[in-house]
């Protein structure tokens, strides 16, 4: 359960790191940091994208915890250090997202609330996205604000390839005869992050996409290939509850959403969309941006980092 340092990407100092069991008792692969300088300012939970580990957001973690945070976060089961269902352990899969929505409530019991300082907020990103505002409707959440980097309310049309309706069909279908455990069409094991960097669709750094690239070659075991039709099936599923048009009238958590102008993976218009409908919430656009925000060029990332600080009350960046 230790973490992967590397010259270029050293883990930020003082991490408490282990495993904490899952709603079904499967070992999940954590970590937390204590803030680095005050004023103390509360616990950052940070949850990840499809196929994200811990080592990827260790220069997050380190832009945190210099603006007075703790941090907590941990890999989503059947991804980075966390358990694995499948044989493949490539495979990208989970039954319904109500798995993760579950996990968040051990790590929460069990990590965050004995160890970690109040007030606690969290930070998502794309697939974590979903599944934190499946969260945000619920009764006593235990988080203040909740700011979402390309949260994955609607899959881009140029990720899925076809008409959205028919890959709909395709993955109830798929799931119902028996693929559910199978690779999406087209799908493989090579890891989320190990193609060309000119044929990325996650960022335009190139200094940042080497940088977790180089992760996954020391630490392969890290890696997850393409989803599985059930996973799709039930992202899919998500995403209909969450951009039913009532569901964000529902939300009881104030929540920033930040989209990406050139994301290829989730759907702009469907965060806009959202961002439209919440009582309590602010949208933004950082344009000209791919999909990953915070692998994103300083230029970017600095929009990004603007917003956050207004939005959580940081009046002092660390120096």
């Amino acid at each position: 359960m230790e973490l992967i340092s590397l010259a270029k990407n050293p883990v930020p100092s003082g991490p408490v790191v282990g495993a904490f069991k899952g709603y079904d008792g499967k070992p999940l692969r954590f970590a937390q940091w204590p803030a680095t300088r005050g004023p103390r300012r509360g616990t950052i939970c940070l949850f990840h994208g499809r196929a994200e580990f811990i080592e990827k957001y260790f220069e997050t973690i380190a832009d945190l915890r210099g603006r007075g945070f703790a941090v907590a976060t941990f890999d989503w089961r059947g991804q980075g250090g966390s358990f694995r269902e499948l044989p493949n352990a490539r495979k990208g899969h989970v039954r319904d997202f109500a798995e993760y929505e579950k996990d968040i409530f051990r790590f929460m019991k069990d990590i965050v609330l004995p160890d970690c300082p109040p007030p606690y907020y969290a930070l998502a990103h794309s697939m974590g996205g979903n599944i934190l505002l499946r969260h945000a409707v619920r009764q006593g959440s235990w988080f203040d604000r909740i700011v979402l980097t390309a949260p994955m309310l609607a899959f881009a049309d140029e990720r899925v390839g076809m008409p959205q309706s028919l890959a709909r069909l395709y993955a109830v279908a798929g799931t119902y005869t028996g693929m559910s455990t199978s690779y999406v069409y087209g799908g493989n094991d090579l890891p989320e992050g190990g193609e060309k960097f000119e044929t990325n669709t996650l960022t335009s750094d190139r200094e940042r996409w080497s940088r977790n690239r180089a992760v996954l070659e020391v630490a392969p075991e890290l890696g997850l290939g393409a989803p599985t039709v059930g996973w799709l099936r039930a992202a899919y599923k998500s995403n209909a509850i969450i951009t039913h048009p009532e569901f964000a009238k529902d939300v009881k958590v104030p929540v920033m959403l930040f989209a990406a102008g050139k994301d290829e993976i989730v759907s702009t218009r469907a965060i806009e969309e959202f961002g439209v409908r919440l009582k309590v919430g602010n949208f933004v656009l950082i344009s000209g941006c791919k999909h990953e925000i915070l692998q994103e060029r300083d230029v970017f990332r600095q929009r990004f980092w603007a917003a956050f600080d207004a939005y959580l009350g940081v009046r002092k960046l660390a120096a």
